[in-house]
């Protein structure tokens, strides 16, 4: 049975470890390297559906978790499925709903055969399992489906991460069990191991020895120092196949973006871009800017000179700090426009980068301008 969910390399950097490709989907070619716009509950905050896809999205993620929850995925089902409900025809990746529940705290248990816990909108109890997360996920009909895992806290001892590890597998393996339509959409592995490298690779194997139509690297970003999380990656992502897509989870910013590219990562995703938009943050050619500074008060050029998205081409600085200062939401939507396009076309500029072997020049270049340094 052919996987429906398959990736094809184009080119690789001569000097550096990053691809350039294209994971193929039921709804659509995906280019890559990938940055994935999420769009939590059905909707990326503050866009149209049609906005993300002029701006060159072929793709985005909603969260298992919170449609579960709210409206249900069974209304879900009952429209259509989720790219009907939301009017997107381009691919769609949930994840399992895993890292939600798991943020929940006190309000949630960890048992072998799943996680009991109360919604954070009601208090209702619930019991999310493997077999559950591919329930709710198949009544969303995402192209891609993230396996259930725990996203173990940083720090942790390494007694705890091993059992969460293991435990983790195991889950993975009853989320493949648990598929009815494995030749409709692509469950992809999640790999653990905290910080500890030798759990990272018994992870990569066992989760390999699965055969899953893509892998991704799960636990990082998770309050570590920068340092330690970037050698923690360069161990992981040579464990994993270089046939299928490489996804590493929950990183957004530019800096993160380039390295995790540089090592062979093929999608990332992160909600940085939209969160940032709504606290008045815009990210430009030269770093970001918060919009809300008095300086901008009565600055009347565009918020990045080298931009040509909607927000750039049609309103100034001023204008985008009235919007914010005064409450409206225009404002919002104006700077997450922005710095959604500042993210998509940066990943166009890079996947154009390696397929003329300048990845290393077009980074440094980057950097010099956006970090100052």
């Amino acid at each position: 049975m052919k996987a429906p969910v398959t990736y094809e390399l184009i080119h690789k950097d001569a000097k550096t470890g990053a691809r350039r490709g294209v994971i193929h989907t039921p709804h659509g070619d995906i280019q890559t390297p990938v940055f994935m716009p999420v769009g939590t509950q059905a909707a990326v905050k503050g866009m149209l559906p049609e906005q993300v896809k002029d701006m060159g999205a072929d793709i985005i993620l909603a969260n298992t978790y919170h449609l579960w929850m709210r409206p249900g995925h069974n209304l879900i089902k009952d429209a259509g499925g989720l790219h009907k409900y939301m009017n997107w025809d381009r691919a769609i990746l949930t994840d399992s709903g895993g890292f939600q529940v798991f943020s929940l705290g006190k309000l949630r248990k960890i048992t072998e055969e799943g996680v009991k816990f109360q919604s954070h909108i009601d208090g209702s109890r619930h019991f999310l399992t493997p077999e559950k997360a591919i329930e709710i996920q198949e009544a969303l009909g995402s192209d891609i489906m993230m396996s259930l895992d725990e996203c173990a806290p940083y720090p942790a001892d390494r007694a705890y991460i091993k059992d969460s590890m293991e435990r983790t597998c195991r889950w993975i393996q009853r989320c493949k069990d648990a598929q009815k339509y494995p030749e409709k959409q692509a469950l992809f592995g999640i790999m653990q191991g905290g910080m500890y490298k030798d759990l990272r690779k018994e992870s990569a194997e066992r989760i390999v020895d699965m055969d899953l139509p893509g892998y991704s690297i799960g636990g990082l970003s998770v309050g570590e120092p920068k340092e330690l999380m970037l050698d923690i990656m360069d161990d992981c992502v040579d464990r994993l196949p270089e046939e299928k897509p490489r996804y590493l989870m929950g990183v957004g910013t530019p800096d993160y973006l380039f390295e995790a590219v540089e090592r062979g990562i093929d999608m990332c995703d992160c909600v940085e871009p939209t969160r940032i938009a709504r606290h008045g943050i815009a990210t430009t050619s030269e770093g970001r800017i918060n919009i809300k500074n008095a300086k901008y008060e009565r600055d009347f050029t565009p918020l990045d000179h080298e931009c040509h998205c909607y927000t750039c081409t049609h309103y100034s600085r001023a204008y985008i700090r009235h919007m914010i200062k005064a409450g409206e939401m225009m404002g919002g939507m104006l700077l997450t426009t922005h710095n959604l396009y500042f993210l998509i076309n940066m990943m166009r500029n890079i996947r154009k980068a390696i397929e003329e072997d300048r990845f290393s020049e077009y980074k440094q270049e980057f950097y010099e301008k956006y970090y100052h340094d």
